[in-house]
């Protein structure tokens, strides 16, 4: 087995539900954040990382994000026509070359755990990443790039993980920590939507994992876990039971949920006010929002 990461899978075969009727003909993961899309994120975030290959579980109605990686000639002549130089660099940090990037059909919802079964071809034996586009992670150093260099260290499945209020627990993937060593700690089990007052931390599982290829073997029993779907925290746990290392990385960066609406929200706004170009006529806009809110109450 390889032990360089140099290939990602994005699981993206969801519908959106949360966002229709926009996302009845628009995938959720190009709705922009600011300029960019939620995708465009997540994949400069693999970068970062040193990731080569790109594996993309989609599903039906995902074609618009597949031409958002395609060249587009004749909108990169006409800007190049115009002399528009930074439009042009924009848009070609969007290309990506042919061959690195694969996309695969999950044909049935049956959950993030198969929808990484569904690259196990792509991925062969060696380690891979997983990212789930909806978190996206605000951090002067990706939160993959510290999670490869953590795991370059300290060789195993990896999660990234944040403290989560007890409320929100079962919303989550849980950990339970064995030993906590500050950034990293070392997981004696895991927990899918503990039901309230049953988590054993506060720890949660964010969508970001660094996985050994022994993952998919684990998957192939295509178990059904909570929600009656394959779940991939509970191929995890299994190497837990079976007395492989999992660990979970406490990440440096601020998390937003961008597949719920006000998370989404949350993340435009941060974005758009770290952009120096926004940042004022924003902030004026949010104060008079504001005050007029103070006012009516």
């Amino acid at each position: 087995m390889k032990n360089k990461v140099s290939k990602a899978i994005f699981p993206v075969a969801g519908m959106g539900t949360r966002f229709l009727p926009a996302t009845k003909s628009i995938p959720k993961e190009i709705m922009s954040l600011v300029d960019r899309p939620l995708i465009q994120y997540a994949i400069d975030e693999a970068r970062a990382a040193g990731i080569k290959e790109f594996i993309f579980v989609t599903s039906r109605g995902k074609a618009a994000l597949e031409d958002y990686f395609d060249h587009a000639p004749q909108l990169e002549s006409e800007l190049r026509r115009k002399g528009k130089t930074d439009l042009l660099d924009a848009i070609k940090n969007t290309n990506m070359d042919s061959g690195a990037i694969a996309y695969i059909r999950q044909h049935k919802p049956l959950g993030l755990g198969h929808a990484v079964w569904c690259a196990r071809r792509l991925v062969g034996n060696e380690p891979f990443a997983v990212i789930l586009p909806d978190d996206i992670i605000a951090a002067e150093k990706p939160c993959l790039q510290q999670m490869v260099e953590a795991f370059n260290e300290n060789p195993g499945n990896m999660v990234a993980a944040m403290e989560v209020p007890p409320e929100k627990a079962s919303a989550y993937g849980i950990l339970d920590v064995k030993e906590d060593h500050g950034a990293l700690v070392s997981v004696k089990g895991m927990v899918e939507k503990p039901a309230a007052g049953e988590q054993p931390s506060n720890l949660a599982v964010i969508g970001r994992y660094l996985l050994t290829p022994q993952i998919f073997k684990n998957l192939n029993a295509k178990q059904q876990g909570a929600g009656g779907e394959i779940q991939l925290t509970d191929a995890i746990a299994q190497e837990i039971t079976e007395g492989r290392p999992v660990y979970g990385y406490r990440f440096n960066g601020q998390r937003f949920d961008c597949g719920s609406k006000s998370g989404y929200l949350q993340a435009t706004v941060s974005f758009a006010l770290s952009r120096p170009e926004l940042r004022d006529d924003l902030m004026s806009y949010l104060r008079e929002v504001v005050t007029v809110d103070q006012a009516a109450q």
